[in-house]
Order: C-alpha cells, then structure tokens, then sequence
C-alpha cells in the first residue's frame, strides 16, 4: 500500500510527508495527506511562470521586454541574486533562471511584471483557492526579518527559527499537493492557458538543473520537468514523470521537519523515492 510504504520512507529520513501524484491523462490517483495545507517555498515560482506564458501570448508583456535586477533585488544567492553587477535580461530568460536554478531576484523582478493580483486570480480562475502567494521571494525573506531581526540565522536558538511564519502555512505563501498536481496536470493537458503558453511552461521546466530530489527516483529514460522548494526544514519537489511508453504523472512531495540543515541528503532522496513509490503505484 502506497501510504504505508511512503510513511516508512519519511520515517526513516526524520521527516513529515505530504504526497499527491496523478495520471495526467487518466483518473488515477494516490497520496498521503494530499489535502493538507503545505508551505510551497519555491514551488510558487510555478504559478508565476504560468502567468507570465499566459501574457505573452495574449500580448500583454513581449518575451524580449528587458528588465535589470539590480542590487535591491539580491539576497547573495544563486543566478542574478549573487551576481556583483546589475543584470538585465528578456522576460523569458528571467523565466528560465526563475526556474532552472530557483533564482530569487530573477523571480521579484518577473513577479513585479506580470503581477501577484494577477497571479492569484489565474489560480482562483484554474480552481486552485487554496493556493496562494502573499508575495515574492523579498516578502518571504521581509517576514523572517521582522522575526529574528536577521536573515542570517546562524546562531538563532532553533526553537525560533521553528516558529517562522516562513514554516507555517497558514501564514505563508501555501497550497495542497492535491492542487500543485492539479495544476501540473492543466498544464500538461493544455488546459491551464493557450497551448502555446503551457509548451512553454513545460519547456522551460524541463530545464532545471537539481537532480537530487524527484529525479533521484526515476532512471535516465524518464523525462523529469519539475520545481524544488526549500526553507528551514521545508524540502519539497513539484513535476511531472513522462515515460518512453507515454505515461505522464504529476507528482507533488513535500516534507516538514525540525532538522534544520541545508544539506539534508537522506530528505532529498525521500522526496524521489516517495514520488517513485507514487508513480509504480499508478503504473500498476
């Protein structure tokens, strides 16, 4: 039994899991607490880049529209958010760091343009209410501020950075794995906006870069396009598997936990042996 097996690989990686995967193109289903409220993290960079598609082939915003990330826009992160110099690029290719390498200030800037109103209401539109951003990466970031008076939380007593609203979804940017899958599966089905739209979407998240996490649990043959997220103790990967034989499966892992380490390589491997548990599952 799926549940079983998957509450006995997050055991064993000290975690909490919560799992939705689907057929994208069938009825199937299966999970383990898909309806629970979850914190996205960066998997909120999904419903942006869908945003963003949808506009340009409406014609509200062109691709090649270039905007410069400029040092208010850095957290000394990665892609332009540790860059020393100002960087502009075209919308698409904000898109693309946004999503190949989880790109902080390529994300704010992006997000300014397309909008968060504009956003959340495509969401509420796709059916998704309990999905929602209450900002950008900046926002998220401002609230941990104003909690510990830092983001360097180095040397913060634990019991603190636990208590971040950043780790709770009822007061942060959160969804369900159930409507992350769902919202895969609309882009996938060309359902989620103009087809052109959804190809792109799906193109450029064929192109991140992590392997450690839902990829980790699939062999080279199996097409993985997918979003990670992290905070302090939140790890979490949203995509879809594509097999050679056709099969398309949306998979959504997210874990909850108290270590709060960057490196956590036994929750990483549990996010892709959890959404491989999923996939057979549905496979059989």
């Amino acid at each position: 039994m799926f549940e079983r097996d998957a509450q006995k690989v997050f055991a064993a990686a000290g975690v909490r899991g919560f799992v939705h995967a689907r057929d994208v193109d069938g009825e199937a289903e299966t999970g383990l607490d898909p309806d629970a409220p979850v914190v996205l993290a960066s998997v909120f960079k999904l419903p942006i880049l869908l945003e963003y598609a949808r506009q340009a082939v409406a014609g509200e915003v062109d691709r090649t529209e270039r905007l410069t990330v400029t040092e208010a826009d850095k957290d000394g992160g990665i892609g332009t958010s540790g860059c020393a110099d100002d960087v502009s690029l075209t919308l698409r290719d904000l898109a693309h760091f946004m999503m190949s390498m989880s790109d902080n200030a390529a994300t704010d800037v992006l997000l300014r343009r397309v909008g968060l109103d504009r956003v959340n209401a495509t969401l509420e539109d796709l059916g998704l209410g309990r999905t929602r951003l209450i900002g950008g990466c900046a926002t998220l970031f401002e609230s941990v501020i104003e909690e510990l008076g830092t983001i360097d939380v180095a040397g913060i007593p634990e019991e603190r950075i636990r208590a971040l609203a950043v780790r709770d979804p009822q007061r942060t940017t959160a969804g369900t794995p159930r409507e992350i899958t769902t919202l895969l599966g609309l882009v996938w089905r060309d359902e989620a906006g103009p087809a052109e739209a959804c190809a792109e979407v799906r193109d450029i998240m064929s192109r991140q870069i992590w392997p450690h996490r839902l990829s980790s649990g699939f062999p080279d043959e199996v097409r993985v396009s997918a979003k990670t997220g992290t905070l302090w103790g939140v790890r979490n990967e949203a995509g879809v598997v594509e097999y050679p034989d056709g099969g398309r499966y949306a998979v959504a892992v997210f874990l909850h936990g108290d270590n709060l380490a960057f490196r956590i390589p036994a929750a990483d491997a549990a996010i892709g042996e959890a959404a491989r548990l999923a996939v057979e599952h549905l496979r059989d």
